[in-house]
């Protein structure tokens, strides 16, 4: 006796059987994980290129909000080791990681300054804060105003930028009135336009602080005159006084243009899959395909630095490009995949690297490659290759 088949059950969709067939995509082989990799020799090059441009003044090391995203101890240790003696930082418990690092010989100054709660770390660490105001040198003197031992500070001269500084009118009210204790190893100021070498602003800059960091030499005798970040080491000899102190070029980031790639972040390939032309992808269906199309979907989102406003940024396999498509969400992306010829679920794809550069990717999200570099999430797999221990 001739049954009928059973009923599929309900959450079971049979395929039309007038659909196009689809080919069957194998299974997930490989790490299901993103992997950030950092050159640390392509670090180490990047100070020793920007300690060429600069042959006069000593080049130091920025290695602020954990080495720009790719790790404060292998990234300083590699710095130190191309030549760096000299680091700035923006917080005191940054400076205090540093000096855990690195031991004491390096000078470590601390960019935001100084506050009584940072009294016990800064003496203990041997930091040397950059004072940007009055209450700071009050804060500074009273607790250091009568040790001989604690490192000298710097001071941080307004000359345009307009952030945290020392005013015109402070700087006249300490040379009026020189504090007693107050012993100053830098001052130093800050380029708004240095990433455009033609903006005036770079020279009205220059001359300010040229100006005022004269009249601050009664107070500061012998210290040390800093103007040049990565930008100002670009303007040339003019801008390089006594210390430069690059940070973002030294990890692969604009303005510094011939910079070599430092961070280099691949994820795998999750998942393949086949759509027909006219469907969607991604929330608020968004994007919708106009042929039929090939995609894979990659374990990286905004949570991870892949910012959720990018707009036609790419990925790379085997160094061919493929758009990313659909809306990005927390975990992953989706990409157009339809122009590769064999992918395989399981392969990296170059999401930054030597096809696509820091900035690159930030010029697609509308924002910088500082951001890219410090958004980069906590659940990559980091390695850190080409470093003085390898």
């Amino acid at each position: 006796m001739n049954r009928p088949p059973p009923a599929a059950p309900a959450d079971i969709v049979r395929p039309d059987p007038g659909a196009p067939r689809r080919r069957k995509v194998p299974a997930l082989a490989g790490p299901a994980r993103p992997e950030l990799v950092v050159d640390l020799g392509a670090l180490a090059r990047n100070w020793r290129a920007l300690a060429a441009r600069a042959p006069t003044a000593e080049t130091a090391a920025v290695v602020k909000a954990d080495a720009y995203g790719c790790g404060l101890a292998p990234s300083a240790r590699a710095l130190h080791a191309a030549g760096a003696r000299t680091f700035f930082v923006a917080q005191a418990e940054e400076g205090a990681a540093l000096r855990e690092i690195l031991g004491e010989a390096p000078v470590i100054h601390v960019l935001n300054g100084f506050s009584l709660d940072d009294a016990a770390t800064v003496k203990a660490r041997r930091l040397s804060p950059v004072l940007v105001s009055l209450p700071q040198i009050s804060a500074w003197l009273e607790a250091f105003g009568e040790d001989p031992e604690a490192e000298a500070c710097g001071l941080h001269l307004e000359s345009g930028i307009n952030r945290m500084a020392l005013t015109s009118a402070e700087l006249d009210a300490l040379r009026r009135d020189p504090p007693p204790g107050l012993r100053v190893q830098l001052l130093m100021s800050h380029l708004a336009c240095a990433d455009d070498p033609d903006d005036s602003m770079n020279g009205r800059q220059r001359g300010a602080f040229a100006g005022r960091s004269a009249l601050a030499r009664p107070i500061a005798p012998g210290a040390r005159r800093s103007l040049a970040a990565t930008g100002g080491v670009l303007l040339g000899p003019a801008f390089h006084l006594d210390l430069t102190r690059p940070g973002v070029g030294l990890f692969g980031g604009l303005p510094f243009a011939e910079a070599e790639p430092v961070a280099h972040l691949s994820a795998p390939l999750l998942q393949l899959r086949e759509i027909a032309e006219g469907e969607t992808v991604g929330y608020g269906a968004s994007w919708t395909a106009h042929r039929p199309t090939r995609l894979g979907v990659l374990p990286v989102g905004y949570a991870d630095g892949f910012f959720r406003g990018v707009s036609g940024a790419r990925v790379f396999l085997d160094g061919r490009p493929a758009p990313v498509v659909g809306r990005v969400s927390m975990d992953m992306i989706t990409v157009d995949l339809t122009d590769h010829p064999a992918p395989a679920p399981g392969a990296m794809v170059e999401i930054l690297g030597h096809h696509q550069r820091v900035d690159d990717l930030a010029a697609a999200a509308g924002t910088i490659g500082y951001e890219i570099l410090t958004s980069l999430g906590d659940r990559y797999r980091r390695r850190w290759v080409g470093g003085p221990e390898d």
